[in-house]
């Protein structure tokens, strides 16, 4: 197996992969934390026999990029997922998956090195697709109920900086005025529909459910982490406002 990219250190050939569908091709770039205590621990389960889960990438902490999966195959990184009206991300993302021991074991910022890396080889990657901004995401986005990677730490305004991703400034979280679980109404309407237009996987029913409050922590995790607690207050919904209306293709 050749790298994709010049800026592979190591090639660790994963088994856990199979042709993308229905002619897909990617037009995602997902990032994932590896929620492990090691980084040897992530690239022999990514790589190993047994698992049955992969990625296209590893970055390590020290800024190694290791290669598990080809770019024209499909990876198993997202799971059950949905992004803007379809399923089946794995088929139409590439999976980066980048060393942290996650919420569940110390979850940790990322080490400038580390970050260096991962910016360049989104870089490199969103060149070589043509990926657009607004389709770099995280595990959470495209699976709320089951995700937090790669969490609120995650310097996402680091990646915009730097010609990667979509990003604004957040908004100040707030008092007053707020939607939360059980309130219904065509408020929560109108923030559902501002969701569901975003990409989220959001019905639109008018009663702030669990469905509304998963896609709300996401939203927080990765466009407004300095609170992070799946109710919309006025600083969520500005947001995510600013961010829908700096794409006039969405809104």
């Amino acid at each position: 197996m050749m790298p994709d990219s010049t800026l592979v250190d190591r090639v660790v050939a994963s088994p856990h992969h199979d042709a993308r569908r229905n002619g897909a091709t990617p037009e995602i770039l997902l990032l994932h934390y590896t929620g492990m205590v090691s980084g040897e621990a992530a690239l022999r389960r990514l790589s190993g026999a047994e698992g049955e889960v992969s990625s296209h990438y590893l970055v390590e902490e020290d800024g190694r990029i290791f290669q598990l999966v080809p770019e024209a195959r499909r990876a198993w990184h997202a799971g059950v997922s949905w992004w803007r009206g379809r399923d089946d991300v794995n088929s139409r993302s590439i999976g980066i998956e980048i060393v942290n021991p996650g919420h569940e074991h110390g979850y940790r910022a990322f080490p400038s090195a580390q970050l260096a890396a991962v910016i360049k080889l989104c870089r490199d990657c969103v060149a070589r697709w043509s990926i657009a901004p607004q389709s770099v995401l995280a595990h959470s986005d495209v699976a709320p109920t089951r995700k937090e990677d790669p969490g609120e730490l995650f310097p996402w305004d680091q990646l915009f900086a730097a010609g990667v991703g979509h990003w604004t400034e957040p908004a100040k979280a707030t008092g007053g005025r707020f939607l939360a679980m059980g309130d219904s109404g065509q408020p929560v309407e109108a923030y559902q529909g501002l969701l569901a237009a975003y990409g989220y996987f959001q019905d639109i029913s008018g009663t702030f459910d669990e469905a509304t409050r998963f896609n709300t922590l996401a939203f927080q995790r990765h466009f407004r982490p300095s609170r992070v607690d799946g109710i919309a207050d006025m600083g969520t919904i500005t947001t995510l406002h600013r961010l829908l209306t700096s794409l006039p293709s969405i809104l």
